[in-house]
């Protein structure tokens, strides 16, 4: 099989300066984002995306594709990331896949389960439901139906309660007994994975620290209100769920002052990160790089044109 390339990481780990780094060395690759807020048009300093100079020197696929006001799914992301891998195999380069949405990679490498699609519907009764009891109360009610699923989600995590709770009224089964089917859709490729992970949590808590401050200090406010004037937005949309971006909406709103935003997207975007780093631990055949390290862009390029060259 063809070779592909996973370079993962949590958020400030390095993969888009080594990713890009891959491509001015001259290895024949080519790059596709895995990054689920990438992929919205207009929101660039509060995803870190690439810059114009930098898409230049090194073109990301899967990258500006959406309006903000849209929803991209991991299957619509598996679909897309196919096609692009086909095409660049068969231009003789190796798609490298970078980013850190880790569910993305799951879906691609392992296939989707055959979950019931959104219902708006049953959507709207169980937010009215949530409005009478609460959330807790509708994690009460998904414990009922499919106490695994419940027992790994927060009681207040609204939007993955309220989307188990669905499926397992449209499917009439637990989420748990359907995600535990095998997909049968195993990823046509070679895989070679490999993860960027800080030797300390405290050096990456510092990078995000800095880099939110970085994006407060680079127009985050300025951006979601010209977002706000040019989509029909609202917290509900994925767009404004990333990280960052509901906590200066909130701000914009009222909410809170500028020194709790900075407070709760830090924080917010810890926990992104600490998920991600969950998602690495448990995934398989996985290498990782220090991060932290001097030279850390030689050292993938170093590694990955072991792989791809004969």
């Amino acid at each position: 099989m063809n070779p592909a390339i996973f370079l993962m990481g949590p958020t400030a780990s390095g993969k888009t300066a080594s990713a890009i780094a891959l491509v001015e060395a001259g290895l024949p690759v080519e790059l596709i984002s895995v990054d689920s807020a990438l992929v919205f048009r207009d929101m660039d300093v509060g995803t870190a995306k690439p810059d114009a100079d930098e898409l230049a020197r090194a073109p990301h696929h899967l990258i500006d594709i959406i309006s903000p006001e849209q929803s991209y799914s991991a299957a619509q992301f598996r679909s897309d990331a196919l096609a692009l891998m086909s095409d660049i195999t068969a231009r003789g380069k190796v798609p490298v896949l970078v980013g850190g949405t880790m569910m993305y990679y799951n879906a691609l490498q392992h296939g989707l389960h055959d979950l019931p699609q959104a219902d708006a519907a049953l959507r709207l009764q169980i937010e009215a439901d949530a409005l009478e009891i609460g959330w807790p109360g509708m994690h009460a009610r998904l414990a009922v139906l499919d106490p695994i699923t419940a027992a790994r989600l927060a009681p207040n995590d609204s939007q993955r309660v309220g989307r188990a709770l669905e499926i397992c009224i449209l499917a009439g089964r637990p989420m748990a007994e359907l995600l535990a089917a095998p997909t049968a859709e195993a990823l046509p490729y070679r895989l070679h994975k490999l993860a960027l992970v800080p030797a300390e949590r405290a050096w990456l808590h510092e990078r995000i620290a800095l880099r939110f401050d970085l994006m407060l200090e680079g127009g985050l406010l300025d951006e979601v209100r010209k977002l706000q004037q040019k989509y029909a937005l609202s917290l509900d949309l994925p767009s404004m769920r990333c990280v960052g971006y509901r906590q200066a909406w909130e701000h914009l709103a009222g909410d809170y002052d500028l020194a709790t935003l900075r407070d709760k997207g830090i924080a917010a975007t810890r926990q992104l990160a600490k998920r991600q780093l969950t998602w690495l631990r448990g995934m398989d055949d996985v290498e990782t790089l220090d991060c932290q390290q001097a030279g850390l862009a030689d050292a993938v390029t170093l590694r990955i044109a072991g792989w791809i060259k004969p």
